[in-house]
């Protein structure tokens, strides 16, 4: 009994005084939860502002990107064509020297070719010889 007997001995105004310095603490508590909401708001905002501009970027650069892939596909394409092109056009020239070599009497079989090109540039009537002279000069002796 005595436990209630010190309760009930703290006069009521003794309990209000120690009230009041809760209020304004509670006041602040407050205040600041608000400011920390509004602030929580505003970085959730620029959050999302953020995430639009770097999609809108995102966006930009993949368009960029495609377009890019399509003129180096476009011009990979391009030169493709071009190296099928040369590479029909050296093959033609190739025909058009072996037959040419043929119409001579001269074969074309895996180098022969090249020893007949040869045989023409020594059957010519012109025969010539090279000498060094004193000098270290070369000179070229021409017999017909």
């Amino acid at each position: 009994m005595s436990n209630s007997d010190s309760t009930s001995s703290v006069p009521l105004s003794a309990k209000k005084e120690n009230a009041i310095p809760i209020s304004p603490k509670i006041a602040e508590l407050a205040e600041s939860r608000q400011e920390l909401m509004n602030r929580i708001q505003t970085l959730k905002q620029d959050l999302q502002n953020w995430r639009m501009k770097m999609d809108t970027q995102v966006k930009v650069y993949r368009s960029a990107l495609s377009e890019l892939k399509n003129s180096l596909n476009s011009e990979v394409e391009q030169l493709r064509s071009e190296f099928q092109e040369l590479r029909s056009t050296l093959q033609q020239q190739q025909e058009d020297v072996t037959a040419s070599l043929k119409n001579f009497g001269l074969q074309d079989v895996s180098g022969e070719a090249k020893e007949g090109t040869r045989n023409v540039e020594n059957s010519d009537d012109t025969t010539k010889d090279s000498s060094k002279d004193d000098n270290g000069k070369e000179t070229q002796l021409v017999d017909n």
